[in-house]
């Protein structure tokens, strides 16, 4: 290792005695359709949109990329090598995405980009936090099954289950993290915004190549020997809030006090991954590490959830974004990715806005939360979609050498959560003083104003609102499924959570998904099916169309009562991110498309398939990994025969992708009365049924012309447009962090077409809708 980078910085050194041969080099926007649109915009006029990812160092802009490639090198010698004789740094070689973290001057993108092994540069893009009655509500803990003798203890509290925050960190202090013994939940912490700092400082650097070594920092093959070492520590954990807050959301145990508080799954495990710094900010690279920290100890800790409170902008398909294929690969790996929508639904007119759904909630194998007001009321009757959650279809894209462009057009998000002015743990420092409360609480002290909250140390209160708090209790939802049933596998999962949903009133799909979370729901249905479908899975013995059912059971009841009210499922779910399916064989069945390693898109069908270290240092073979890689899936059924399709009987009433905007309730009423076609033989994504006409990307993804049926809802580029919506292509409008429907506060950076543009404060009283203040 210390060889290889003594040759690349020797390399450098070479490099800059070029440079001082042949004279200044001057910046030059990149034209190759492999760099990322905003990066190429921004670098058109550099000056005139500062963003913290290009620097003009010695005459010359240099700009912090994350560059995609396809090698069968896991080390991507050959790239870091060309990266260093450009004059560049490299600062870390990822486990859960093939792409490099790195720092390059702007007159070399294209030249990089013309190489074989690179798919794609994007820049290393900002992101942030997407900024009890929660129980109650959606059918957690007092509703679900009781245990065996039907003593009156819940069952279900999702003990056992690890799930990794990756926030601004967790106050390990606070009685929510504490179980029955009094002890913590956050079993490890991970500072990766702290690590960053250690070794990258400020990151312009130039001539260095320090992957080596943080390779070594994520290694998880002595997680058994570190884990010690890596208990939570520090005096404050999280200085921002964000990060115990949506912690607790998930699986806070708050019943020690009132107002009761408790989050989902409130015996989980929990790990603490921070990536967020102490004003809610990081970026993609970081976010990177953190997915790979966990990965790497996913097996050890039984970590079987990530929650991502957070996103970026990015103008990306799914295809090459890097967080998106990072997801990808954690999905592939049997975790399940829950991330938050967004929080882009409205515009400063409080207009309406589509296709602002943020990275990685636009890659189609995680779990896209949006939100949901609950008017302060247990009664789900008056549940609506608030108008600050961001909708769908994603709208990335990619540019193909050839000049042909690929818009994902998916439907997002998946379902939406309660996200409205939620209360949980107010996060503080180890004095136990108010001012060591975290930044938010000092900063927006309306947030603290919890009525009835004594504010004692280790048990202050505050309440947040947005998707980044709808998505942690979907997180903790999954942590009870998994709990209740260990062998789902992540698209079965998903598929559960849509299938059991409520659809809310006057919205569609692009809105909420299938509807809002239905945690009683959701765990019955995984409690009917079989618990070894994973191993069977894994062993190869599981095939399409076999019974999932677990002996003796039938599905349940469609239906749900909560709180005196029943509550029906919405019994649809997406697949192919694009068609809507329904029936009962989704869940009697055994389907392909519940194979985390398959993600199947319209007419794209990719394999993700995950390379193991040997035994060692007593830790089993099978345990840590050491490369995912992506290619294009071998010929393969998709649905089995008696599911039903969808796409027809909702296009059928208002006509082409105009369906994405039938009121869900509409569509889930003709799903329940048997509407649809029904599969006879099946569909595929086999040779004969693809178009010959396509094209084939610099990795070997297919995409074509043609898929069996249809391309489900989006049939057109230009609907959205031509209806008269407001659609963002991709370059998101960052809301800022959202204290309440109507209260919208920017901490950090505001987004404007991509590029962060200020950092300035949006007063947190303002509101353009005075009807919804105070929600």
């Amino acid at each position: 290792m210390t060889r290889t980078r003594t040759l690349l910085q020797r390399l450098a050194l070479a490099a800059g005695l070029l440079v001082a041969l042949l004279g200044p080099v001057h910046a030059q926007a990149p034209s190759s359709p492999k760099v990322s649109a905003d990066l190429r915009q921004l670098l058109a006029a550099p000056a005139a949109t500062p963003v913290p990812w290009a620097k003009r160092l010695s005459g010359q802009w240099h700009v912090k990329v994350l560059i995609n490639a396809s090698s069968s090198d896991p080390g991507l010698v050959a790239l870091r090598a060309d990266i260093l004789l450009r004059g560049g740094s490299v600062f870390y070689n990822f486990l859960s995405v093939r792409a490099l973290s790195a720092l390059v001057p702007a007159n070399a993108l294209d030249a990089l980009a013309a190489r074989s092994d690179v798919i794609g540069i994007a820049p290393n893009r900002s992101t942030t936090r997407h900024a009890s009655l929660l129980q109650t509500t959606t059918g957690a803990i007092t509703q679900l099954p009781q245990n065996a003798g039907g003593q009156g203890v819940p069952g279900l509290d999702g003990r056992g289950v690890g799930i990794a925050i990756l926030d601004s960190g967790i106050d390990f202090r606070h009685h929510h993290t504490r179980d029955a013994s009094g002890n913590t939940r956050v079993r490890a912490a991970i500072d990766i915004v702290k690590l960053s700092r250690t070794l990258f400082g400020a990151g312009w650097s130039r001539g260095v190549d320090w992957s080596p070594s943080l390779r070594v920092a994520m290694d998880g093959s002595r997680f058994k020997h570190e884990l010690k070492g890596l208990a939570p520590g520090g005096s404050q954990p999280d200085p921002y809030g964000h990060g115990s807050h949506v912690a607790a959301v998930a699986a806070g145990a708050g019943n020690y006090q009132w107002p009761e508080s408790g989050g989902i799954a409130p015996g989980a495990d929990l790990y603490d991954v921070r990536v967020l710094d102490e004003r809610g900010v990081g970026n993609m690279a970081d976010v990177l590490a953190g997915i790979d920290w966990t990965l790497q100890r996913a097996r050890q800790a039984n970590i079987r959830v990530l929650n991502l409170s957070l996103g970026a902008s990015s103008t990306d398909s799914f295809l090459v974004d890097p967080l998106a294929r990072a997801t990808r690969s954690a999905t592939a790996m049997g975790l399940v990715v829950v991330t938050a929508a967004g929080n882009a639904g409205k515009n400063d007119a409080g207009q309406t806005v589509y296709g602002a759904i943020s990275s990685p909630g636009h890659e189609p194998s995680v779990i896209t939360v949006g939100a949901a007001n609950l008017f302060g009321s247990a009664a789900r009757s008056d549940d609506r979609v608030t108008r600050f959650s961001s909708r769908g279809p994603s709208r990335g894209s990619y540019v193909h050498p050839s000049g042909r462009r690929w818009v994902d057009n998916l439907i997002k998000p998946d379902l939406v959560a309660p996200g409205n002015r939620l209360v949980a743990a107010l996060g503080t420092d180890s004095s136990n003083q108010t001012q060591g409360w975290n930044l938010l609480a000092r900063t927006y002290p309306q947030l603290t104003q919890v009525p009835g909250a004594a504010q004692q140390p280790r048990k202050t209160l505050m309440e947040l609102s947005g998707s980044s708090v709808a998505a942690p209790a979907v997180a903790g939802t999954v942590a009870l499924m998994l709990q209740a049933n260990p062998g789902l596998t992540p698209p079965l999962v998903k598929a559960i959570l849509q299938y059991s949903a409520q659809p809310l009133p006057d919205a569609a799909l692009v809105e909420q998904g299938t509807g809002l979370l239905n945690v009683e729901g959701a765990v019955r249905l995984a409690q009917a099916l079989r618990t070894d479908l994973g191993p069977a899975l894994a062993a190869g013995t599981l095939r399409a169309g076999d019974n999932i059912l677990a002996p003796g059971k039938v599905l349940p009841v469609p239906s749900s009562m909560l709180n005196g009210q029943a509550v029906p499922w919405s019994r649809m779910a997406v697949a192919g991110a694009s068609h809507l399916v329904g029936g009962d064989a989704l869940f009697t069945r055994w389907q392909p498309i519940y194979d985390p390693g398959l993600t199947w898109v319209r007419q794209l069908a990719l394999r993700n398939t995950v390379s193991w270290m040997p035994a060692g240092g007593g830790v089993p073979a099978l345990t840590v990994p050491s490369a995912v890689v992506e290619t294009n899936a071998a010929p393969t059924a998709l649905l089995v025969p008696g599911v039903r399709l969808l796409d027809a009987v909702a296009q059928s009433t208002n006509g082409g992708g105009r369906a994405l905007f039938t009121p869900v309730q509409t569509l889930a009423a003709r799903a329940a009365a048997g509407a649809g076609l029904t599969l006879g033989t099946g569909f595929s994504a086999a040779g004969g049924a693809i178009s010959a006409e396509g094209f084939v990307l610099s990795q070997g993804f297919i995409v074509s012309e043609g898929f069996i049926v249809s391309e489900g809802f989006i049939v057109s580029e230009g609907f959205i447009v031509s209806e008269g919506f407001i659609i963002s292509e991709g370059f998101i409008v960052s809301e800022g962090f959202i204290v309440s429907e109507g209260f919208i506060v920017s901490e950090g950076f505001i987004v404007s077409e991509g590029f962060i543009v200020s950092e300035s404060l949006l007063d947190p009283t303002a509101s353009s809708d005075g009807a919804y203040l105070g929600e």
